[in-house]
């Protein structure tokens, strides 16, 4: 089920954005005792970040009963700006009452890239999610949010890549041609098997593959986050108007 909130700007569209991951604790908690979230990287979360410091709605959420883990991750040092771990540390967890054991990056603080072997990274990082999620098969992770790239990518599944045809791994390895980036990612199975899946899409420059991803001819060798089609439970599309610009038209 794909159900699309439009609102006038970022600002709007973060603050529901920050109410729905409230939401999405609470009922968790209640439910099995802890709290799954997925982060993404990019620019689309930062205002929800720093939202999710603020006393209204950090203190809503037990952090104590909450894990966080990572949609997708470049293969770099922890300094480098590219790193999606150094961004979502300074601007949302560095800042909350979450123990550091809750917090599992893909890439650790003091990781040394120079030794590391991505596909080891991946392995690794699936086998801490069954383990932390007690599943034997694919968890069904409470929350994931996601980005949207204007070349229609999601996560780390970008076009004519093989992660797009994943069916096994949770957890796997891509690489960006253009960024020259290698990367670990969540794959299909794991995201698309959530309880919750919401991308956060904005600016006038995403509108015309916003479109295409929603609307058009299925091609996810081509447009990856088509693959959001495929979702078990809710896809929840948290937008601005200039990027669901072209969407209101068809609907």
């Amino acid at each position: 089920m794909h159900n699309y909130k439009i609102f006038e700007n970022q600002d709007k569209a973060s603050s529901y954005a920050a109410s729905l991951v409230v939401k999405a604790a609470k009922n968790a908690i209640d439910k099995t005792g802890v709290f799954t979230m997925v982060l993404t990287g990019g620019s689309s979360p930062l205002k929800l970040h720093n939202l999710l410091t603020e006393e209204r709605y950090k203190n809503e959420i037990d952090w104590n009963k909450t894990l966080v883990f990572w949609g997708d991750e470049r293969l770099v040092e922890y300094k480098s700006d590219l790193s999606n771990t150094r961004m979502a540390y300074e601007t949302l967890l560095d800042h909350l009452p979450i123990p550091s054991e809750n917090v599992h990056p893909m890439i650790s603080k003091t990781q040394d890239i120079d030794s590391t072997s991505i596909q080891e990274v991946a392995n690794e990082y699936e086998e801490i999610i069954k383990k932390l999620t007690n599943a034997s098969s694919v968890p069904s992770l409470d929350l994931v949010f996601l980005g949207m790239g204007a070349d229609g990518h999601t996560a780390s599944w970008f076009p004519d890549t093989e992660v797009v045809h994943e069916k096994q791994k949770l957890v796997s390895t891509s690489y960006n041609k253009e960024q020259k980036t290698e990367r670990i990612t969540l794959t299909p199975p794991l995201v698309l098997a959530a309880k919750k899946i919401v991308p956060l899409v904005f600016g006038k420059g995403k509108a015309t593959t916003l479109k295409e991803v929603t609307k058009g001819t299925y091609n996810p060798d081509k447009l990856p986050a088509q693959l959001l089609r495929n979702a078990k439970n809710e896809v929840m599309w948290i937008l601005d108007e200039a990027s669901a610009s072209l969407l209101e038209s068809t609907d």
